[in-house]
């Protein structure tokens, strides 16, 4: 089966050719259960635990979107989600990469369906998330059992079905790194030598070095056999925030994902003391990458994993990159090309089996 996905994609409805992918979203959710990271609130807020998401409760979670319940379950917006989809085709936007893996509410049936609906291209993702996230028989499960299950993932049939993923990720790394954690990004690294797959990884947050937690998390998949130019570390927003940072980062030729667009809040619920930046920024430190030679290796997206980052609630949705994103790029000076690179040419190259 991996012989036969050589030079291929693997989508929900099966392989495609790499030339047939249009604009992509490299990290992106759309049936997904983040109540595992639930975070209780302060004590004045206890009230915001179960409220409804509605135009007065916004702002509060806005600020604190995972002590609200009802945020943490993007799957329950199933009409929704497809009307964004398809709002994503018109605006040019050909595939997702959905990389809600294992223990956090992935449904590959109902991601077949949303593509067939909107005809959309979907990747999904195999593997498994934050040790908070895993199923209590990760603690004795061994390399080689996860190995066989993400490779069934990808070349069976996943959660029942016959339809497959596409990609492993996002594979859950904390700070410092969870016993179980490391065991499934080693198991990343091992299938991806043996099957030729793409792998997506979610770095730890280190509060006073967070360009320290990716490195490590690289260096550990690497040793396992993983492969960096045809992976990517997520969440770089948050890791590499300078030039400095960023750039002796991309000398480890992993695809660098900047997927926090259209995240505008500077105050970070997860960890106070590391800000999140603009989109502004982002593209600045994009822009920074592309005149340093690395345009091959950049990647975007929203990371869209909470109800109130919908259209239906106010938020920017998925076309959020497309519709606003690239003219402010355009703007700021870059070129067509590399933004066709950003959002084509480097998905289908991390994408396609190798």
């Amino acid at each position: 089966m991996a012989a036969e996905l050589k030079g291929k994609i693997q989508t929900v409805l099966g392989p495609i050719d790499p030339s047939t992918l249009g604009r992509t979203l490299t990290h992106e959710h759309l049936h997904m259960t983040y109540t595992s990271c639930f975070q209780a609130p302060r004590d004045e807020d206890r009230e915001m635990i179960d409220a409804p998401i509605v135009m007065r409760n916004l702002n509060h979670i806005k600020h604190f979107p995972y002590s609200n319940k009802a945020n943490l379950n993007l799957h329950s917006d199933g009409d929704a989600i497809i009307e964004e989809l398809e709002m994503f085709k018109k605006r040019g936007g050909s595939c997702i990469v959905e990389v809600s893996p294992i223990g956090i509410g992935r449904n590959i049936k109902t991601l077949a369906d949303y593509s067939k609906k909107t005809g959309v291209h979907i990747v999904s993702g195999t593997g498994y998330y934050l040790a908070c996230s895993m199923p209590p028989e990760m603690d004795t499960m061994k390399e080689e059992e996860i190995v066989a299950g993400m490779k069934y993932d990808l070349t069976e049939g996943a959660d029942g079905t016959d339809f497959k993923c596409g990609v492993i990720g996002e594979v859950g790394c904390s700070w410092p790194l969870h016993p179980n954690e490391k065991k499934v990004l080693r198991a990343a690294g091992i299938t991806q030598s043996e099957l030729g797959c793409p792998v997506i990884i979610h770095p730890g947050r280190n509060e006073k070095h967070p360009e320290l937690a990716p490195t490590e998390h690289l260096r550990i998949f690497q040793e396992a056999g993983g492969v960096a130019s045809h992976t990517v570390m997520s969440h770089l927003d948050r890791c590499c925030q300078t030039p400095e940072t960023v750039e002796e980062f991309a000398k480890l030729g992993c695809y660098l994902e900047y997927d926090l667009f259209g995240n505008e809040c500077s105050y970070y619920q997860t960890v106070p003391t590391i800000d999140f930046i603009s989109d502004a920024q982002r593209i600045s430190l994009i822009k920074g990458l592309v005149d340093e030679g690395y345009v091959d290796k950049i990647v975007i997206a929203h990371d869209i994993h909470t109800r109130h980052r919908l259209l239906k609630y106010g938020g920017h949705g998925y076309s959020h990159i497309l519709e606003n994103v690239v003219p402010k790029m355009l703007v700021k000076g870059m070129s067509q090309e590399n933004i066709d690179k950003i959002l084509i040419d480097n998905p289908r190259s991390w994408l396609t089996y190798f």
